[in-house]
């Protein structure tokens, strides 16, 4: 077992001033996180082990590992597990989109996989978090131009929903045509189902640690109410959940000025209460589009920090390594936070 975590707790208003990825390419430049002013570093869970975990903590850093929940890729590869691939409106499988497929989240092969997986993290590793990534139905909703089919209308979702609701339907068509509104609030409520399934697991082997979520960075009424009509997500429920609720304000990525950083954060935290806000926002450069500059990448970490949000990490701490700038930026902003 690691080092214990109880010790580096943040002091009562304290900043939580993080990086997201494994901070080898930072070690490797001869950089130290407490010298940066980093107390929080946020990997994902295959990259973690022991060495890291001392390191980290030596250096004055928690460690949250973050956790793929309905990420399909590697499950639905080669062919396998098919009847885990979501389905449209028309019965067909709905086509990966960009670079993510999402999984079925009524699989429950799927679902006790995913949760044993947990348990062997929380038991091996003594983290002070675990962060959700990919809690959400099928869609990609980063890019400019987001996908956003309709899902899922496979078997289990069709047995689980009439078992759940108790209405009799016959598939897609009837569900979108007579039972709209139930088929929508019962989406949003697999998603917290699960949530409380993985705050279940830390309660057996890890009271203490901290439960976070990576969050789609949307107002209620963007795309049409897309983040609770097609992802599934109602984040009242999800707040009563999580301790911490993390948007992904990549705004390069997702094709928005910078300003619109301390714009989501201020909405965000004004509309979830008892629950910290921390967002993570954008360093990394797209090599084939939207190319951040050290400027934007200041602005973006002071935007984070912006109406209410109690701490702020980066995306990522590899990017900022291999910039000078960037490095500059990030040991001017939190250390002077921190101060």
């Amino acid at each position: 077992m690691s080092l214990p975590a109880a010790a580096l707790a943040d002091g009562k208003g304290a900043l939580t001033l993080g990086a997201y990825s494994s901070p080898k390419p930072f070690w490797e430049r001869g950089a130290r996180l407490d010298e940066f002013g980093i107390n929080a570093v946020l990997v994902g869970s295959g990259a973690i082990d022991d060495a890291l975990l001392r390191r980290a903590r030596a250096e004055g850093a928690r460690v949250f590992a973050e956790f793929a929940a309905f990420n399909g890729s590697g499950w639905l590869k080669d062919g396998r597990h098919s009847d885990a691939w979501p389905v449209d409106e028309t019965g067909k499988p709905s086509p990966k989109q960009t670079w993510f497929l999402g999984v079925c989240p009524t699989n429950e092969e799927f679902l006790r996989w995913r949760l044993a997986e947990l348990e062997k993290l929380v038991s091996r590793y003594s983290l002070d978090g675990v962060w959700l990534d990919y809690m959400h139905w099928h869609a990609q909703f980063e890019d400019p131009q987001p996908g956003l089919p309709e899902t899922c209308f496979n078997a289990s979702c069709l047995e689980r929903f009439r078992r759940d609701t108790g209405l009799h339907v016959s598939g897609a068509a009837d569900i979108l045509g007579r039972h709209e509104r139930a088929w929508r609030e019962w989406r949003c409520s697999i998603v917290v189902d699960f949530a409380r399934r993985v705050r279940a697991v830390l309660a057996r082997h890890a009271p203490k640690m901290l439960l976070g979520n990576f969050q789609c960075a949307w107002r209620d009424d963007e795309h049409d109410g897309a983040r609770r009509r097609i992802l599934g997500l109602d984040l009242p429920a999800l707040a009563k959940v999580f301790d911490v609720l993390s948007p992904m304000v990549y705004h390069g990525r997702s094709g928005r000025p910078v300003e619109w950083v301390r714009q989501n954060v201020e909405w965000l935290a004004a509309t979830v209460g008892g629950v910290k806000v921390w967002p993570i926002v954008q360093a990394w450069s797209d090599p084939h589009g939207h190319k951040v500059s050290a400027g934007e990448f200041e602005h973006a970490l002071r935007g984070g920090l912006s109406g209410g949000a109690s701490g702020v990490m980066m995306f990522t701490i590899g990017a900022v390594a291999e910039d000078p700038e960037k490095m500059d930026v990030l040991k001017r902003v939190y250390r002077g936070l921190a101060a």
